[in-house]
C-alpha cells in the first residue's frame, strides 16, 4: 500500500489535482495499484487564516510517505516568493531532492509550434540538478531602495552534487535504450568555476563506455532545441540552466499544459508536479487543462514501480491528443472536469482492450 501525500495549493492547483486524482483512481482499479491519499492544506488560503506556511511537522510526516503530489503554489494576495521557497524549495531542499526530472515528449504533431517536428523527433529526458546552483539563497541585498544598492547571488556547485546528478543522467540514458547519448548543458565558457561540471561530467562518463556523450552551451542548447531536437535523448544541466531550456522543451511538446516533472531522490519519498504556475485568474472557472496533473500521477506510478498503470496512463494521454478528442492543451478549449473524464475513459478502454 502507496501513501501518497497530496498539496493541492493554489489557484487551479485544486482543480487540476482533482482530475490526476480521478485518474489515479480509474487506473488503480484495472490495475490492482493500491495507495491511500493523504491531503494537506498548505497553500495561500491556509497562511491567509493562520499565519502558517509550511512546518517541520508536515515534511517529516512526508518523509514516512510513498511519494507527494502537488498542485501549484503561488498566489497574488501574497508576496511573490514567499510560499514558494517555503513549500517548494522546502520539500526540495528538505528532502534532498536533487533530481529535477522533465521529459519532453511530443504525442501528436499539431501540438508542435516547429515545422516538420514529428514524435519520433522530439522525446527526451532532462536532468536538472535540483539543490545546488543559483536557488541556493546564497546572497542578499543591501541598502535596498537607494541609489547605491548592491544585490549579490552566489551559485553554489559541489563536487558529489554535480556527481551524484550526472550519474544519474548516465544511468538513465542506458535505462532508456534509445540514442544512449547524455548531453551536458552549461556555460563553463564565460563562468569559469562551471569547469566542475565539465571536469566532473568527463570523469563519470568513462565508467560508461557503452554511452555516447555530448556537449553544449545553454544558448547553443536552446537554438539547437528548436533547430534539430532530434539531437538530445538526456540532457544533464544545473538548476537555473535547466529551469529555463525545460520550459522551452514544454512548448515544444504543446505547452505547459501538458508539461510535468518529479523531483526525486532516488529510492526515496520524492514530488510529482505539473509545471505550470497556480495560473490565479483561471481559479474555480473549470477552465485550466489538467494534462500536465495527469503526465505528473504517470511518472509517479512509474517512480513507485507500477509500470503497468504508467503505460496505462501514458497511453491515455497519447490517445487522446492524437485523436484530438482532447483538441488542445490550451486553457479553456474544454472543461477541466471534461478532460478528466475523457482520460478516465481512455484509461478503461485501453485496459478493457488489453484483456
Amino acid at each position: 500500500m502507496h501513501t501518497i501525500a497530496v498539496l493541492p495549493g493554489d489557484g487551479i492547483g485544486e482543480e487540476v489535482i482533482r482530475e490526476g486524482l480521478r485518474v489515479l483512481e480509474a487506473v488503480s482499479a484495472v490495475t490492482g495499484f493500491k495507495y491511500k491519499l493523504e491531503t494537506y492544506p498548505y497553500g495561500a488560503d491556509h497562511f491567509l487564516k493562520t499565519g502558517e506556511g509550511f512546518p517541520d511537522s508536515a515534511l517529516r510526516e512526508m518523509r514516512d510517505h510513498s511519494a507527494i503530489l502537488l498542485g501549484a503554489i503561488g498566489d497574488p494576495r501574497i508576496e511573490t516568493g514567499l510560499l514558494e521557497r517555503a513549500i517548494i524549495a522546502g520539500i526540495r531542499f528538505g528532502l534532498d531532492l536533487y533530481v529535477n526530472l522533465r521529459p519532453v515528449k511530443l504525442y501528436a504533431e499539431h501540438l508542435c509550434p516547429l515545422k516538420g517536428v514529428t514524435t519520433d523527433k522530439l522525446d527526451l529526458m532532462f536532468v536538472r540538478e535540483n539543490t545546488e546552483g543559483a536557488y541556493v539563497g546564497v546572497g542578499g541585498i543591501m541598502k535596498r531602495g537607494t541609489g547605491n544598492e548592491v544585490a549579490v547571488c552566489n551559485m553554489v556547485w559541489t563536487r558529489s552534487g554535480t556527481e551524484r546528478v550526472i550519474r544519474y543522467a548516465f544511468d538513465l540514458a542506458r535505462r532508456r535504450n534509445k540514442e544512449k547519448k547524455v548531453t551536458l548543458v552549461d556555460k563553463a565558457n564565460a563562468i569559469r568555476p562551471m569547469d566542475l561540471w565539465t571536469r566532473v561530467f568527463g570523469e563519470v562518463s568513462k565508467e560508461y563506455p557503452d554511452l555516447k556523450t555530448d556537449h553544449a552551451y545553454i544558448d547553443a542548447a536552446c537554438m539547437w532545441m528548436v533547430k534539430n531536437p532530434e539531437w538530445f535523448d538526456v540532457v544533464v544541466t544545473d538548476n537555473l540552466f535547466g529551469d529555463i531550456i525545460t520550459d522551452l522543451g514544454a512548448m515544444l511538446q504543446g505547452g505547459l499544459g501538458i508539461a510535468a516533472s518529479g523531483n526525486i531522490h532516488p529510492g526515496k519519498v520524492s514530488m510529482f508536479e505539473p509545471i505550470h504556475g497556480s495560473a490565479p485568474k483561471y481559479k474555480g472557472k473549470n477552465v485550466a487543462c489538467p494534462v500536465a496533473s495527469v503526465m505528473a500521477v504517470q511518472m509517479m506510478l512509474d517512480y513507485l514501480g507500477d509500470h503497468e498503470a504508467s503505460a496505462l496512463v501514458e497511453g491515455a494521454i497519447a490517445n487522446t491528443l492524437r485523436s484530438k478528442k482532447i483538441p488542445s492543451l490550451h486553457a479553456g478549449d474544454l472543461p477541466t472536469d471534461r478532460v478528466g473524464s475523457i482520460l478516465v475513459d481512455e484509461v478503461r478502454e485501453l485496459a478493457a482492450a488489453a484483456g
